[in-house]
């Protein structure tokens, strides 16, 4: 994939794709850039971002994401009304480790006029004892990380930090919500946990229609395939395909999931290839992978969305969710 058209933005595409904004202005230029009693405004590129900044930066600034939901963001190609919103933005926010791959000419050109521009993964970048590896030999990492709440839990603090720079008359209020919200992610961190371990061991396995639950299958002890890669942009083959359908009857899985943000043909192949080989498994729901649900609903928020995926999941594999309590 060609993420770049010079050598120079070749060079700056790989800063980005480790979340280094190498071309920001230094603090000094960007902080105190709002001014009192003024909203600013804030570009983020996914749901799963927008919603933390909404809740952290509160009434001072007005936060407008990208990329809305049901949308694909391996797949997503900025449009003209997209690079007007960047380009009018007084900070952006954006998730890093090429998951907005087709974005990066965008984030470039933003990125060298001096604007404020952060990549929410950058506290982990590095560490290699937490990231994910892609398992195709690329060495490209995982961008899913919001799949893990405590490893989602960097990026408020890295939101908070970057806002009470950018506006440090505010930088307490900033990070006094980035702190009450990180209480009700740990919240949610711990209900998951908890729901998760009441499903039977032997089926804690996790087939959806792509590689987006890694993070949250290490983190709370699922078996995890998907049948395309990483990044959609992957075409899962008929053996792949087929050696799925094997795991499935072999294992004994109840059920599969298809993802609102792709497509589910191939997730449907595996139910009738398994049918076929004499083995009933059913589609346990639709879980929410690289966007989130409908703006306005609950599940149109983080919190929502990982509680409807936990939920899903561990209802369909025989567990008992319970529910989360909301505060």
């Amino acid at each position: 994939m060609k993420f770049y058209k010079s050598t120079f933005a070749g060079l700056f595409i790989l800063l980005l794709a480790f979340g280094l904004a190498a071309c920001r202005s230094e603090p000094s230029s960007a902080a105190g850039d709002a001014e009192s009693g003024d909203q600013y405004t804030i570009a983020c590129t996914v749901g799963m971002i927008t919603d933390v900044v909404r809740n952290v930066a509160g009434e001072y600034a007005e936060v407008e994401g990208i990329i809305g939901e049901g949308v694909d963001p391996h797949l997503y190609k900025p449009t003209r009304s997209d690079v007007v919103t960047l380009n009018g933005a007084d900070v952006i926010f954006y998730n890093g480790l090429l998951l907005e791959g087709k974005m990066a000419d965008v984030l470039v050109q933003v990125a060298t006029s001096g604007k404020p521009v952060h990549a929410v993964t950058e506290k982990i970048l590095g560490d290699e004892h937490y990231l994910m590896e892609k398992e195709d030999g690329s060495s490209h990492t995982d961008p899913h990380v919001w799949m893990d709440v405590e490893g989602w839990l960097t990026g408020v603090d890295v939101i908070a930090r970057a806002l009470a720079e950018y506006d440090p008359e505010n930088a307490q209020d900033y990070l006094s919500a980035a702190g009450s919200y990180a209480e009700k992610l740990k919240a949610l961190d711990d209900y998951a946990a908890s729901a998760m371990a009441t499903i039977p061991e032997g089926q804690r396995v996790l087939v959806t229609a792509h590689d987006a639950f890694r993070y949250m299958g290490r983190a709370y002890g699922l078996e995890v395939r998907g049948i395309q890669g990483i990044s959609t942009e992957s075409e899962a083959g008929v053996r792949d395909l087929e050696d799925l359908i094997d795991f499935i009857v072999t294992r004994n899985i109840p059920a599969v999931f298809v993802e609102s943000s792709v497509a589910d043909k191939n997730v449907r192949a595996l139910v009738e290839g398994a049918k076929a080989r004499g083995h009933k498994v059913r589609i346990g729901g639709e879980l929410f992978s690289d966007a989130m649900g409908q703006p306005g609903t609950y599940e149109g928020t983080y919190i929502g969305m990982i509680d409807h995926n936990v939920t899903t999941i561990v209802n369909a594999l025989g567990g008992d969710a319970g529910g989360f309590e909301k505060n």
